[in-house]
């Protein structure tokens, strides 16, 4: 591992020392290879942006199999660790992302500026983009690695916002068919038909349908089927109306949780589920302190094959979600330097996370009992939303102000399912036989921003000044006849006026300097994803009052340079996280339940400091040769110890779990005539699965290729190629995402972490007609 560390590190070095004699490369006489080897008109690297701004396009994507996840795209940028246990990083139980320090649920998401959520794996404000868009349809992703733009319609955007768009229809009619098959039995087929420009109207759809079985026993399927339809509609001088629809349904079979321990003992990384020995994971169930009586356990209790204790594995485990997401989008052109845009959306979802739970018994008291029952979450989200922004381009000044309003109905609930045996749980299963809790959520959003854009000193100076004003209510209502209600209640996030300047300096063409300063708040978190309502009546009533929702401020500096063969960025920046929430009790156990205070809730611990730097360089000496190189230095500290049952928890100035240090990314791509080819390297550094930082995983570097032929016209066809594409290239295996955080571990017991997929190879077949 430090020798593939190494060899990234180098080539980082090797990149940036390429930056002194970029100009000194020949000149061509050629205008056609002038052009290809300009940069494109849209910067990789955020040029004139006053904000720390990356980009990726299309052929970012080519490494990586169809089907890839827009989000594991990311993972080569800088300040970015992406992180799954499948090789498309679509696996939404194992699927994380952190970004200067900040986890996935405190970065904010949109789709062609329609909000997608915070992306917890609990959905309750939104969905992920793999659910919303098919990943052939995507055109770019913009990152905003700290401070995303002040119209983002976000409510969890404290680290940055990724901003994904969708692609328009082709201007002429066409279409494409491809066709993917890869290891664990890996089956995609892609289509999307064109109808070409029509007097200014044009559309596409598209579908897909996948399927794959797991990467170790027991083989259990995954299944997606899904359509995206676009349709843009163009009048007059810049007007526009644009409409979007997305269904999707997806089965995903889980991944068993590893532990520290557990490797230990030996379980290794394809360490996985019981099924289908069902024997086996009865005989663990009966380990249950359900089934164990005066210290004695049941007769019929068994461990074996190194595990020892019920939550070493367990039966079965799924995630099932269906959704439908629709907008319409109008931009116009209203009078001179006068822009309208609107859009109004919608979005249902319904999922259920099935986990077949050892000590929880089915039939209980009967001859038919059984140690297993299958436990449930459920959730759904039936969200309405409009924006509206207006700009006015007046005497230098753009003016920008705008508007964004959402009502989301959300409800989750928990039932248990009796068993009488093995069965197959690839569905929505419908009639429990216990209900735990059952809450419904309104949680209304309302957001303004006004921002002025101008420039100074001719043009050189370019400034960004704003404010916004967002503001969340979110209330609960527990539904009667549970067994563990939650409480009712309700909790609002707001700020008047959240501040945001930025400005960029033109030292010469090519050559900027830029900085930004910005403060925001997050919305509590609520429904399938816990936070303060997800509590007791009680632990709610307890704290409430001394709740703040989650706050950031951002400072956000670099230079960016381009030339003719290069692009070049370097950013530092200083980040302070203040009132964070954790959920514990700060009582001693003697006390818990004796006072409001004295139960398990979320409460605010402090706050954290995280400072870093990020630098990319990408040289692109020969036309149809591009070197990307990226480097992420970060130090995020808690700077508060909390109390948890009555002891201090002493992590103030302790690094901040699941937040690498050191972060290496390097990708060779080229290309020649019809044959493609491209490399990509990643090293991330050791990650703290604890607050104390007792615990922690190692660091690892991963490769992934592509590579490909492209025929072209033949056979009536537009355009014909073969791909193949080869994910985890050198097959090491590694704790991939981090999965529970807790305040110590000495022993390594707990389940922190799922295993890195082995090297898989996918070989796809496209067509263009």
């Amino acid at each position: 591992m430090m020798y593939q560390r190494r060899i990234l590190a180098l080539a980082l070095a090797a990149s940036l020392g390429g930056v002194v004699h970029a100009q000194d490369v020949p000149a061509t006489t050629d205008n056609k290879t002038d052009k290809a080897q300009q940069l494109e008109a849209v910067s990789v690297i955020g040029q004139g942006e006053t904000r720390q701004v990356q980009r990726i396009t299309p052929q970012d994507q080519q490494v990586l199999p169809p089907g890839t996840s827009p989000q594991k795209v990311l993972n080569r940028l800088p300040g970015v660790s992406v992180q799954s246990n499948d090789a498309f990083g679509a696996n939404e139980e194992s699927q994380t992302i952190t970004l200067r320090g900040f986890n996935a649920t405190r970065i904010g998401y949109t789709m062609d500026g329609l909000p997608l959520g915070d992306n917890a794996y609990g959905n309750y404000n939104g969905l992920n983009i793999s659910r919303a868009l098919i990943s052939e349809n995507l055109t770019s992703v913009e990152l905003a690695e700290g401070i995303g733009s002040l119209g983002t319609p976000s409510t969890s955007n404290l680290g940055g916002s990724i901003q994904y768009f969708s692609s328009d229809p082709a201007k002429t009619f066409g279409g494409k068919v491809a066709q993917t098959f890869g290891s664990d039995n890996n089956r995609r087929t892609y289509a999307r038909i064109d109808t070409g420009d029509y007097h200014g109207f044009s559309m596409y759809l598209s579908g897909v349908h996948a399927g794959a079985d797991m990467w170790a026993q027991p083989n259990s399927p995954t299944s997606t089927q899904q359509f995206n339809g676009k349709a843009v509609y163009e009048f007059g001088e810049g007007n526009r109306i644009t409409a979007f629809a997305d269904t999707s349904r997806t089965s995903q079979a889980d991944y068993a949780y590893l532990s520290k321990s557990g490797m230990q003992r030996g379980l290794g990384w394809d360490w996985n589920l019981y099924a289908p020995d069902w024997k086996r994971a009865l005989a663990a169930a009966y380990c249950a302190p359900a089934y164990t009586k005066s210290g004695v356990k049941d007769a019929r209790c068994g461990f074996s094959g190194g595990v020892d204790n019920i939550d070493d594995a367990y039966y079965q485990s799924r995630a099932l979600r269906s959704d439908d997401l629709y907008y319409i989008a109008g931009d116009f052109a209203v009078a001179d330097g006068v822009t309208l845009h609107t859009q109004v959306y919608h979005h249902e979802d319904a999922g259920q996370g099935h986990w077949w739970s050892p000590g929880q018994k089915s039939n209980p008291g009967t001859p038919e009992e059984l140690p297993i029952s299958i436990r449930s979450t459920n959730y759904s989200i039936n969200r309405n939303g409009a924006i509206a922004s207006l700009t006015y381009e007046i005497g230098g000044h753009r003016l920008e102000g705008g508007v964004w309003y959402e009502k989301n109905n959300h409800h989750v609930e928990r039932n248990f399912y009796y068993i009488d045996g093995p069965i197959s749980d690839n569905h929505y299963l419908t009639d429990p036989d216990r209900r735990l809790f059952a809450q419904d959520y309104v949680i209304t959003t309302k957001q303004a921003y006004l921002q002025d854009s101008f420039k100074l000193f001719n043009d050189k100076l370019s400034i960004d000044v704003g404010v916004k004003s967002p503001h969340t209510s979110m209330t609960a209502r527990e539904q009667p006849g549970v067994e563990s209600p939650y409480a009712n209640g309700r909790i609002d996030a707001g700020k008047a006026l959240l501040p945001q300047i930025g400005a960029a300096y033109q030292l010469a063409p090519g050559q900027e300097l830029f900085l930004s300063y910005a403060k925001n708040i997050a919305a509590f978190q609520g429904g399938g994803a816990g936070g303060p309502l997800s509590v007791s009546q009680a632990a709610f009533d307890g704290t409430k009052g001394a709740l703040k929702p989650e706050q950031s401020r951002t400072w956000d500096g670099g230079f960016r340079s381009t030339g003719r063969y290069y692009e070049a960025s370097v950013a530092v920046y200083d980040v302070r996280f203040d009132n964070r929430l954790l959920s514990l009790n700060p009582c001693p156990s003697i006390e818990v339940g004796t006072r409001p205070e004295c139960n398990t809730a979320f409460v605010n611990v402090g706050s954290v400091k995280s400072r870093g730097a990020e630098f990319t360089f990408i040289w692109k000496p020969i036309r149809g040769l591009e070197w990307y190189n990226s480097a992420s230095f970060n130090h995020s500290t808690y700077e508060d110890n909390y109390v948890a049952n009555g002891q201090v928890v002493p992590v103030k100035g302790k690094t901040t779990v699941d937040t690498p240090k050191r972060m290496f990314a390097s990708e060779l791509s080229w290309r020649n005539g019809p044959w493609f080819a491209s490399l990509r390297g990643k090293f991330t550094g050791k990650r703290y699965y604890t607050y104390t930082n007792d615990q922690s995983v190692a660091g690892a570097t991963t490769f992934d290729f592509g590579a490909g032929y492209d025929f072209g016209p033949t056979i009536g066809l537009k355009d014909l190629s073969l791909a193949l594409n080869v994910t985890n290239l050198t097959d090491k295996r590694y704790a991939s995402n981090l999965t529970a955080f807790a305040g110590t571990d000495p022993a390594g017991r707990a389940l922190a972490f799922h295993a890195s997929a082995p090297r898989e190879s996918f070989v796809t077949l496209s067509a263009d007609f």
